[in-house]
């Protein structure tokens, strides 16, 4: 089998050239956008001493050496949130931050190493703010690029149509047949024996040693997210609070919490919160994260102080992350994020 041409050859980047001037328009009309709406955009360092303490996340480590020849371990950011954060609680309002993030152990379709994190923040206004600003993204992204609808892997989406909201709880019900948050507990407690019943009963996969939290997953990746986004936008929320280490508790209900995500054609492009300001309970729920990904993978990073401590004086909030190279590719009707990206990382 012959080898696809690298990258740089003139006669792919022809082909890829068009797409990639469609990422510049985008960008372009979302930092316009964001300027209209008096945000205001920040640059925040890439190295971090933490870079999330999410379990599953995996970063890229490296060190610094100073003058006297001390070396001290840093991270290259998987988020720029934590410095977002401490801005606001600088006080800073509205801010966003469009740039690399990093992130090790992804590539395929839908992940890359290094890509493009759009970040926004919003002081004293609530997670449905968010929600407002991801359709409003949506509609602006395909009228820049001139597409009608959405589409991926024969999923297609309306990004004009006003997007669904639909409960964790309701989607586990409509699509796996499992009553959820039977499992949860009033203090966010869960019961992994009774998901891992719903499970079988609903004939799906399981192990001996999984989780409650592989066990949701699980769920989440077989049943929910491909019937999500398909025929218009789904905005996924009201997680479990166990599922929302960053979020706070809704004060509707405290089994869950403030956190949603936005699909189309079955991709997931958005992660938001109404944004945990408690620094006490963050860190618990860090160590939790932490200590979980020590049990599967054997590792654990640092956590923050300094975010931790700037945590304490930070006003209440919403922010949400979008994943800005998968918004192209559904955009552009490209098939994978590595075709919307202008110098991809060399493949080991």
């Amino acid at each position: 089998m012959t080898a696809a041409s690298p990258w740089w050859t003139p006669h792919v980047h022809a082909d890829r050239r068009p797409r990639l001037m469609l990422r510049n328009g985008l960008t372009a009309a979302f930092r316009d956008w964001f300027a209209r709406h008096d945000f205001i955009e920040v640059e925040t360092a890439a190295l971090q001493v933490s870079p999330g303490n999410e379990a599953h996340l995996a970063a890229f480590a490296t060190e610094a050496v100073g003058p006297d020849g001390a070396r001290s371990p840093l991270y290259l950011h998987t988020s720029p949130e934590f410095a977002c954060k401490k801005l606001l609680a600088a006080g800073e309002r509205r801010i966003f931050s469009l740039g690399s993030v990093y992130r090790n152990r992804e590539r395929g379709p839908l992940h890359h190493p290094e890509f493009t994190m759009l970040e926004w923040y919003r002081v004293g206004e609530t997670y449905e703010s968010l929600m407002r600003d991801c359709a409003d993204l949506l509609a602006m992204a395909a009228t820049r690029a001139g597409a009608t609808h959405f589409s991926f892997r024969g999923r297609e989406c309306d990004p004009f149509s006003e997007p669904e909201r639909l409960t964790v709880a309701d989607a586990f019900s409509r699509h796996a047949g499992i009553r959820l948050l039977a499992t949860v507990a009033p203090d966010g407690g869960t019961d992994r024996d009774a998901l891992h019943a719903a499970l079988i009963q609903a004939g799906l996969r399981t192990a001996p040693d999984d989780s409650w939290a592989d066990l949701f997953s699980r769920v989440m990746v077989e049943k929910i997210e491909p019937n999500l986004g398909l025929g218009r936008a789904t905005i996924l929320c009201e997680y479990p609070v166990v599922e929302a280490a960053l979020a706070r508790p809704s004060p509707r209900d405290p089994r869950v919490a403030e956190r949603f995500e936005l699909y189309c054609c079955g991709v997931e492009l958005a992660n938001g919160f109404g944004e945990l300001t408690d620094a006490a309970e963050q860190r618990r729920r860090f160590v939790i994260e932490m200590d979980e990904k020590e049990r599967v993978y054997g590792e654990r990073y640092p956590l923050d102080e300094d975010f931790l401590a700037a945590l304490a004086i930070m006003p209440q909030a919403s922010g949400i992350a979008l994943g800005f190279d998968r918004l192209v590719m559904l955009a552009t009707g490209a098939q994978k994020v590595e075709d919307v990206i202008w110098t991809p990382v060399a493949a080991s």
